[in-house]
């Protein structure tokens, strides 16, 4: 199934008290490219999530998204920083030795040391259930943006198998041409020579030249047979389950290749303008083609 390489997904989850986010694009690009965004305390993760990506797309730049957070009934508990406790104590108890004062800090005091107590998250579950938990999000989130490349593929193919069509309109409209620009270059071909024998001294050197160079101009069968193998693979890459951008874009350059050369050999006027209207479809093509997994 062709597929585009612009696409969106999202996927979010809650678990032990987490509320994950994933937010994934993808855009065109010549290769595989995926960037992940994640919380700094996260980042162990960001290889795993990267690899999962990956192993749904093939070409395509794509740039994910992850927001965690604690919901608002995790868990916590606190804890007390008792060594910073002692030391207070301590102090306190030389201020009053020293100034002979009669009371010491209460716990009132003590609540209003900064740092003095920190609030922990408790965890609820481990390091793998975690990383499982993610991978799944990934996973979704991946399925929703593989879901749009393909329904944007979908369109895509049905706009491109109309300009191959096209394409093979012209090209038989180009084949049957192919004598009538046989016989222009001939008609020329005799004029040139007609004129040539009525000068003084006839020059057979150049005069053969000119045989050759306008036979091998009137030709263009090899290229109108290449252009029609040309597109019929591209029919044939439209049915393939594999990527075909980079296939498909060669075929392109290949077929501008052929359709240049019968432009500058087949000085016919009609002709010229078909191949003018080809040059257009193709351009058309390559423009859908860019966005081509």
């Amino acid at each position: 199934m062709m597929k585009s390489m612009t696409g969106f997904g999202q996927a979010s989850c809650r678990f032990a008290g987490y509320i994950v986010q994933m937010d994934l694009k993808s855009v065109n690009h010549r290769y595989c490219e995926v960037n992940v965004r994640i919380p700094r305390e996260y980042m162990k993760y960001e290889d795993l999530l990267k690899k999962t990506v990956q192993q749904h797309l093939k070409r395509g730049r794509a740039d994910l998204f992850v927001t965690i957070e604690r919901s608002a009934e995790a868990s916590r508990t606190v804890e007390l920083n008792w060594q910073l406790v002692e030391a207070y104590q301590a102090a306190a108890e030389q201020l009053v030795t020293r100034f002979g004062l009669k009371s010491s800090m209460d716990v009132r005091d003590y609540m209003s040391i900064p740092d003095l107590i920190t609030f922990k998250e408790a965890a609820l579950v481990t390091d793998e259930e975690f990383q499982s938990e993610l991978l799944t999000c990934a996973e979704a989130a991946v399925l929703k943006l593989t879901q749009m490349r393909e329904s944007e593929g979908a369109h895509l193919c049905v706009d491109i198998e109309k300009r191959i069509d096209t394409m093979n309109r012209y090209l038989g409209q180009s084949q049957k041409l192919a004598p009538q620009v046989v016989h222009h270059y001939a008609h020329k071909l005799r004029t040139r020579i007609q004129e040539m024998q009525q000068q003084p001294i006839m020059d057979e050197a150049r005069m053969a030249m000119e045989v050759a160079l306008l036979a091998d101009r009137s030709n263009i069968d090899e290229e109108l047979v290449r252009l029609q193998s040309h597109i019929q693979q591209c029919v044939q890459l439209i049915s393939e389950s594999e990527p075909i951008g980079r296939k498909f874009d060669f075929l392109l350059q290949e077929m501008n290749r052929e359709v240049n050369t019968i432009g500058s050999k087949a000085n016919h006027a009609e002709l010229t303008t078909i191949v003018v209207e080809m040059k257009a479809e193709m351009e058309k093509l390559r423009e859908q083609i860019q966005n081509i997994e």
